[in-house]
C-alpha cells in the first residue's frame, strides 16, 4: 500500500463511518502499527485521559494516531464516553468536519459535547452552524448552561443577529445566568457588536461582579461605536474601583484620547506607562501613543516619543508620516519619508497614500511620481486603494492627464475612484468631462454618493454649467431619493450666484431643509462681489459675521465691494471691525520644485 492508510471504523447499526488518513507510507509499517496496537490496546480511561492532555495542547498529529489506536483496538465501538473526548478533541482543534461525524454517532450526548461542538463551530468561521445546533440541542430537551450562552452570544454578534441576540438573553435571565461574570461579559461584547452602547450600559450596571474585561469591552465598546468621552468617563470610574489598567485598557483609552483630541487625559496615560514601565515591552502602546499625539495635533510630543524608539516598525513611521500630513506640514512628512527606508523600514500602502497626500499639498509634482514608480514597483498598483490616491495627488498637482491615464489603467475602480476623477475635472474647470465620467459611472451601475455629487456639482459651478447642475442637484431626490446636504445646497448656491441668479441663490437659502452654514453664506457674499450686488452682500456678509467673527476673507470681501462703489465711510468701517478683532489676512504661499522642494510666502 503506498501513500497513507485509511483506517475505516463502521459503528453498530451503521450510524456513521469514519475515514482517518495517517502517514504511513508503506503496507509493512501499517501492518506493524496494527499489530502493535492490537498486542498493546489502551483502556477507555487511558484513552480518555490521553484525549483530554491533547485537548488542552491541541495536538492534531497525535490525536489522529490515537484515534487511530482506538480504531484498531477496538475502544471506540459502543463507547460513549471515548467517543465524547474525541469528538470535544477534535472541535477544540477546529476540524469540524471530523468532530461532527463522530458527534452524530453518540445516541447519548451530554452538556459537555454540546457546549464543545457549539464553541467550535463559533471559534471555527461557522457561526450559523453554531446557532443552528444551538436550537438543536434546545429541543432535544438539553439545557443550557453558562458554557453554552457565551458562544452563541459571540455568534449574534458576529452575525448582527439583534432580535435573536435579545431572545438569548431573556433565555439567559431566565435560567438566572446573567449574574455569571462570563456570560455578563459576552453579553457586552455582542451588544457592542450591535452598536447598542446604552443596552450594553444597562448590563454592565446591574452587573454583581465586574473583572477587567467587562471595563475593557466597555471601553472598547464606546470607543468603536464613536463615544470615546464616554469611553474615558468609564476608565475614570475603573481607576476609582481599585482595578489597575492592563495593555488592552491602555490601548483603548489612548484611542478614546485620540478620537476626542483629549490630549490631557492621554499625557497622563502617557505618565502612567514610563512609571509602570509598560511602553519598553509592548511596542502597539508605544505606536498608539504617537498615533494619539498625531491626532491631537501634538506633533511635538509624537516626534520626541518616535526619536526614543530604539527599533522603529512601519507603524511607527506611518503614524508620524500621517500625521505631519494631518496637521499640514507636508515638509516634514516627506522628509521623514525620505529616513524610512535608509533606516530599515519597509514602507506599506498606508505609508505611500500619506505620502501622496502630503505630495497634493504643495503640488510635488515630482516628488509624486517618484512615490508613483515605487508604487509600481512593489506591486500597489493593482491596489484600488493606492490608485485613486494617485488620481487626487495628480490632479491636485495640476497633471490631469496622468490622473486620467491611472484611472484608466485601473483594473478595478470603486466609488471613491469615480468621485476623485470627476472632482479632478472640477478642480480644473472641466465641468463637460466631470458630468460625462458622472453619467459613465452610473452607466457601470455604481449607484453615487453624497460625496460624488457633491463632486460633481462643484464641477459644475466652476465651468458655470448652470442647466446641467441644477439638474444634477434634484435628481438626487428625483431619482436617487437622497435628501440634499449642506454641501450640496453649497454647490448650488455658488453656481446659482456665479451665473447672476443672486435672487434666486438667496431664495433657496431661505427654504433650505437644513439651516445654512457659513460657507453657504459665504458662497453668496463671494457671488454678490463678482456681480457687484451691494444689498445682497451686506445681508449674508452679517449672516457670516454673525457665525464665524473671525472670517477675516469675509470682511475683505464686503470692504472691496465698499471699495468698488465708493463708499469709503463703509470701507473704513469694515477695516475698523478688522482691527479691532486682531484680525490679519494669512499670508499666500507658492512652491516651486527644483531638485528640492522651495516655499515662498507671498
Amino acid at each position: 500500500m503506498n501513500g497513507s492508510l485509511t483506517f475505516k471504523l463502521l459503528k453498530p447499526h451503521n450510524h456513521y463511518t469514519i475515514l482517518l488518513k495517517k502517514s504511513y507510507t508503506t503496507a509493512a509499517a501499517a501492518a506493524h502499527f496494527t499489530q502493535h496496537a492490537l498486542n498493546h490496546p489502551l483502556t477507555s480511561l487511558q484513552c480518555g485521559t490521553m484525549l483530554q492532555s491533547l485537548t488542552n495542547s491541541k495536538s492534531v498529529t497525535k490525536g489522529q494516531k490515537l484515534h487511530a489506536h482506538m480504531i484498531v483496538c477496538g475502544v471506540l465501538r459502543n463507547n460513549t464516553y471515548v467517543s465524547t473526548k474525541l469528538a470535544a478533541f477534535y472541535a477544540n482543534c477546529g476540524r469540524m468536519a471530523e468532530a461532527r461525524v463522530i458527534f452524530d454517532g453518540i445516541v447519548l450526548k451530554s452538556s459537555f459535547l454540546w457546549n464543545f461542538m457549539i464553541r467550535g463551530y463559533a471559534c471555527n468561521g461557522f457561526s450559523m452552524k453554531s446557532l443552528v445546533l444551538y436550537r438543536e440541542m434546545l429541543s432535544f430537551g438539553q439545557k443550557a448552561d453558562n458554557f453554552t450562552y457565551p458562544f452563541v452570544l459571540k455568534v449574534c454578534g458576529d452575525l448582527n443577529l439583534v432580535e435573536i441576540g435579545r431572545r438569548v438573553h431573556c433565555e439567559i435571565v431566565v435560567c438566572g445566568l446573567e449574574s455569571d461574570i462570563y456570560v455578563g461579559n459576552c453579553l457586552l461584547a455582542m451588544y457592542s457588536n450591535f452598536g447598542d452602547m446604552e443596552k450594553a450600559r444597562m448590563v454592565f450596571d446591574r452587573m454583581l461582579k465586574r473583572d477587567l474585561t467587562s471595563w475593557n469591552t466597555m471601553i472598547m465598546g464606546y470607543v468603536k461605536n464613536g463615544d470615546p468621552r464616554e469611553a474615558l468617563v468609564v476608565f475614570d470610574l475603573m481607576r476609582k474601583s481599585g482595578l489597575i489598567a492592563d495593555c488592552t485598557t491602555l490601548l483603548g483609552v489612548l484611542s478614546a484620547c485620540a478620537d476626542s483630541a483629549a490630549v490631557k487625559q492621554g499625557k497622563a496615560i502617557h505618565g502612567y506607562v514610563l512609571r509602570n514601565s509598560i511602553a519598553h515591552c509592548n511596542n502597539f502602546l508605544t505606536n498608539s501613543l504617537i498615533g494619539m499625539y498625531c491626532n491631537c495635533n501634538s506633533m511635538v510630543y509624537a516626534r520626541r516619543l518616535f526619536e526614543e524608539v530604539s527599533r522603529k516598525d512601519t507603524v511607527s513611521w506611518n503614524s508620524m508620516i500621517s500625521g505631519y500630513t494631518k496637521n499640514g506640514d507636508a515638509f516634514e512628512s516627506l522628509r521623514l519619508f525620505c529616513r524610512m527606508v535608509p533606516e530599515g523600514a519597509e514602507p506599506d500602502q498606508v505609508t505611500l497614500i500619506a505620502v501622496l497626500r502630503a505630495c497634493d499639498q504643495i503640488t510635488a509634482l515630482h516628488f509624486g511620481m517618484s512615490v508613483h514608480s515605487y508604487i509600481v514597483k512593489k506591486g500597489f498598483d493593482e491596489n484600488t486603494i493606492a490608485g485613486t490616491a494617485l488620481i487626487d495627488m495628480y490632479s491636485k498637482c495640476g497633471s490631469l492627464d496622468c490622473s486620467r491615464r491611472v484611472f484608466d489603467e485601473m483594473p478595478k475602480r470603486n466609488l471613491v475612484s469615480w468621485s476623485a476623477m470627476v472632482a479632478g475635472y472640477g478642480l480644473h474647470g472641466r465641468g463637460s468631462e466631470a458630468i460625462s465620467i458622472f453619467h459613465e459611472m452610473r452607466t457601470n451601475s455604481i449607484t453615487p454618493d453624497e460625496g460624488v455629487f457633491t463632486s460633481v456639482l462643484s464641477a459644475c459651478s466652476h465651468a458655470g454649467l448652470l442647466d446641467q447642475g441644477k439638474e444634477i442637484f434634484y435628481s438626487m431626490t428625483n431619482k436617487f431619493d437622497m435628501r440634499p446636504g449642506l454641501a450640496h445646497y453649497s454647490c448650488l448656491v455658488d453656481l446659482l450666484g456665479r451665473a447672476g441668479h443672486l435672487d434666486e441663490a438667496y431664495e433657496l437659502i431661505k427654504t433650505m431643509e437644513v439651516k445654512p452654514t457659513v460657507d453657504t453664506w459665504a458662497a453668496l457674499l463671494s457671488a454678490c462681489r463678482l456681480h457687484q450686488n451691494v444689498e445682497l452682500a451686506e445681508i449674508s456678509a452679517q449672516e457670516v459675521f454673525n457665525m464665524d467673527p473671525k472670517r477675516v476673507v469675509s470682511y475683505i470681501c464686503l470692504s472691496n465691494i465698499y471699495a468698488i462703489e465708493k463708499r469709503w465711510d463703509d470701507v473704513e468701517r469694515v477695516r475698523g471691525m478688522v482691527r479691532r478683532r486682531g484680525l490679519k489676512k494669512p499670508p499666500g504661499c507658492s512652491f516651486i520644485e527644483v531638485d528640492k522642494l522651495h516655499s515662498f510666502l507671498m
